[in-house]
């Protein structure tokens, strides 16, 4: 595991694993921040700094993988709409994601009922769940079917994120450094800019990192997103505006901020972008040398690449749902494939601005859940950490919009790098989209 995710002897792993599961999540927690971290003793290396040692708490690790913010006092909504969940089909389980509620709307149109449980299961009840997927699908909604391991190897999709690298690299035309960006060994990101067009979760763990090392993160959702249970996790550290890009001045604003951004991360579907006039050369264009990293569900290549997707559904397709189910889907008991791909994007960023600074070219990347998935099938079985109870954690006091709170210690430490978050938690849309 860790030599496939990157990490190197520079960094060094401490503590027990508290996640258990049939997959070694612990160990997939611990690797991906260590594959952060390893990027960020590189960058530090390419500024001509000495390297310290760094340290990664396996504890922290996976409890970052769940949730880091906690409330004193008030909690956020919950995670999942009443829709949201496994059903079981005529011939197996599909899991239907409905917590955007366009998403919602399309499965109920499918189904033909109200947004009412035990009206859903029944509804389910009498489909082939092969076919119950594509219908959603087809409507603009988000369902995966489980499948085993063997199923999914055998698949299309499958078989094409398994012929796709884990992380997908090319290098752009060069150009000179941001003059914004006035990095420090205490704040190797201070002053630079991260444009954020990601939504849960990966794309937004990733930019939190980034904020924690000193960037100024813009995030930019459109008028009708939401997703309130995850506010406090997923704004930490960053300002949160709203822009409608459909609309000629909202297409505008979004080229001024991308051409005056260091960092672009992504997660639209394939085709989104360029849909707006914002293709990869249209970047390029806009911001040369632009750190460009870009993330999917189900991959760059293959049948399903334009499909949308999360987390929960790629565990189902790809049978990570299967192992240990006992017939019934057993998903990982945290997120892992949304938090270890947000890490390896981190990593990517750090990476790419390692290449800025040293010869002044940019950074294309793009990784997927899916390709994550494989990277952690591969592993399953070959060793995983012993699981102990999980320790008391360390964690600082946080002001949010919603009331005080606490937050948990970085997962990763470096030795004379202040990692913490400038700017507090608060709702989408609570800033203005501009530098």
């Amino acid at each position: 595991m860790t030599a496939a995710l990157g990490r190197a002897p520079a960094v060094t792993v401490t503590g027990p694993a508290t996640l258990t599961s049939s997959y070694p999540v612990s160990d997939l927690a611990a690797a991906s921040v260590a594959t952060a971290a390893d990027a960020l003793l590189d960058l530090l290396a390419a500024l001509g700094w000495p390297v310290p040692p760094a340290q990664v708490s396996r504890p922290l690790a996976d409890a970052w993988f769940g949730l880091a913010v906690t409330g004193v006092g008030w909690s956020p909504s919950p995670a999942w709409d009443v829709v949201a969940g496994d059903y079981l089909g005529t011939d197996g389980w599909v899991r239907l994601h409905t917590n955007a509620a366009h998403h919602r709307r399309a499965a109920l149109r499918v189904l033909g009922v109200e947004a009412d449980r035990a009206a859903v299961v029944a509804a389910v009840a009498g489909w082939p769940v092969e076919e119950l997927q594509e219908a959603v699908v087809a409507a603009g909604g988000c369902a995966a079917a489980l499948r085993a391991p063997a199923e999914w190897a055998a698949h299309p999709q499958g078989r094409a994120v398994a012929a796709e690298p884990l992380v997908a690299v090319t290098t752009t035309p060069a150009a000179p450094v941001s003059a914004g960006w006035t990095p420090s060994p205490a704040r190797p990101l201070a002053g630079l800019r991260v444009l954020d067009l990601t939504r849960v979760l990966a794309g937004p763990a990733a930019t939190r990192l980034l904020a924690g090392l000193g960037a100024a993160v813009l995030r930019i959702d459109p008028p009708w997103w939401s997703e309130p249970a995850l506010e406090p996790e997923m704004t930490l550290g960053k300002r949160a505006a709203r822009l409608d890009a459909r609309t000629p001045d909202g297409l505008a604003r979004l080229r001024e901020l991308l051409a005056g951004a260091d960092v672009l991360v992504h997660g639209y579907r394939g085709g989104a972008l360029a849909g707006l006039g914002l293709a990869p050369a249209d970047r390029d264009a806009l911001r040369p040398g632009l750190v460009d990293v870009s993330l999917t569900a189900w991959g760059a290549t293959g049948p399903w690449a334009g499909r949308r997707g999360f987390d929960s559904l790629v565990q189902m397709a790809s049978g990570i749902a299967a192992v240990g189910a006992g017939g019934r889907p057993s998903p990982l008991p945290v997120q892992a494939l949304d938090h270890a791909t947000g890490y390896l994007m981190a990593a990517t960023v750090l990476g790419g601005l390692a290449r800025r600074v040293r010869t002044g070219e940019g950074t294309r990347a793009v990784l997927s859940l899916a390709r994550t998935a494989a990277e952690l099938e591969r592993v399953r079985g070959l060793y995983r950490a012993p699981v102990s109870g999980r320790p008391a954690l360390p964690d600082r006091p946080l002001g949010t919009f919603w009331g005080p709170a606490r937050v948990l210690e970085p997962p990763l430490a470096v030795d004379g790098v202040e990692i913490g978050w400038d700017v507090a938690p608060a709702p989408l849309g609570s800033a203005e989209p501009a530098w």
